[in-house]
């Protein structure tokens, strides 16, 4: 009877544990998000007079129903992009305020495929919001997004960048032209180089390194998408120009072999029949004379949607899967897509 008595106790506690295991997923999956307070008119103008002074941003407390550590982060993307790839402004834990410089923010602000080459002092429209989060395994919680108009003040932006040294250079890791950037200073690295030959052999390939002289370089020991120091050769399948990442954060890397198109019902085969471009290797461009209607475009890499590029808040800039690009009148053009920098673009020439 005794035994009984403790294997009933055992399996009560069991359920009683159960049960407080099951509130506490429930209180989590329903939390209550913070709401953030953004000072301030609709419209913001930052100074470079003011580039030392701190911007504070303060937000209210989320609840996870639980007394738990909460990390916030401030994040802010483009008006209609919903939040597809939210920059973050900052991070904090167990706060409810975070302070960034001006500088600080304009150089993020510039670093948002801000296109200087229109206006340095062009509004950029945004949308902020804050997400707390408590646990890996537990849905974060967003505050309610404020909408800002920010105007940022031009300062030269010198991009991180990673030298991709290779047989198609004569592995020169200090050639500052076959380089890919990290555009938003996030350690994640995107760009394109043209492999005129990728050699053979032993000297075939390529690889990334941080500097001119070899110090830290990477390369793929296996070819299976992850990246070593000091690592082998990175081998692609042929010549031609292809789109590289590489994310020093999780230490991956990715290439494709690209052809690049227009598409669009701006185009005579409207958006079911792509007008193939040819490519420039001294200009490094991509460009097609074609007639367009008064419509829309887009850029797509070989014939398909995986790799596409749009023009989101139409400022000159391309954004992957962003809006279409409107032609403004009907006429004969030059159309020229430029993937060789750190901010990607693109022109519309009527001839």
């Amino acid at each position: 009877m005794k035994k009984l008595s403790i294997i009933i106790f055992l399996i009560g506690l069991v359920g009683l544990f159960s049960c407080k295991k099951d509130e506490t997923k429930a209180v989590i999956q329903s939390p209550s998000a913070s709401v953030l307070n953004m000072a301030g008119g609709d419209t913001i103008a930052l100074k470079k007079t003011n580039a030392d002074t701190l911007i504070t941003y303060t937000w209210s407390a989320a609840s996870f129903g639980l007394t738990l550590v909460t990390t916030y982060t401030l994040q802010m993307d483009k008006q209609g992009n919903n939040f597809k790839d939210p920059l973050a402004v900052g991070t904090v834990t167990s706060a409810t305020s975070f302070a960034i410089l001006t500088s600080a923010l304009n150089n993020k602000l510039l670093g948002m495929e801000f296109n200087p080459d229109l206006n340095p002092s062009s509004p950029i429209a945004l949308e902020f919001r804050v997400m707390a989060s408590v646990s890996p395994n537990a849905n974060p919680a967003y505050s309610p997004v404020v909408s800002k108009v920010m105007i940022p003040y031009y300062v030269k932006i010198v991009y991180p960048f990673l030298f991709v040294p290779g047989a198609y250079n004569g592995w020169n890791a200090g050639d500052s032209i076959t380089v890919i950037y990290s555009a938003k200073s996030n350690n994640i690295y995107d760009g394109y180089i043209f492999f005129d030959s990728i050699g053979t052999g032993s000297n075939a390939g390529y690889k990334y390194s941080l500097d001119p002289q070899w110090t830290t370089n990477y390369g793929d020991n296996g070819a299976d998408g992850t990246l070593e120091v000091n690592g082998a050769n990175i081998v692609p399948v042929g010549a031609g120009y292809y789109h590289l990442t590489a994310d020093l954060n999780t230490l991956t890397h990715t290439y494709l072999r690209t052809a690049w198109s227009v598409i669009g019902d701006a185009t005579p085969g409207g958006w079911n029949t792509d007008t193939d471009m040819a490519y420039d290797s001294i200009a490094r461009t991509w460009s097609v004379t074609l007639a367009l209607t008064a419509a829309n475009i887009k850029f797509r890499a070989n014939h398909s949607w995986d790799l596409n590029y749009g023009d989101t808040g139409a400022d000159g800039s391309l954004d992957f899967n962003g809006d279409n690009i409107a032609v403004p009148v009907a006429g004969n053009y030059t159309v020229t897509l430029n993937l060789s920098g750190a901010i990607f673009r693109y022109k519309l020439q009527k001839n």
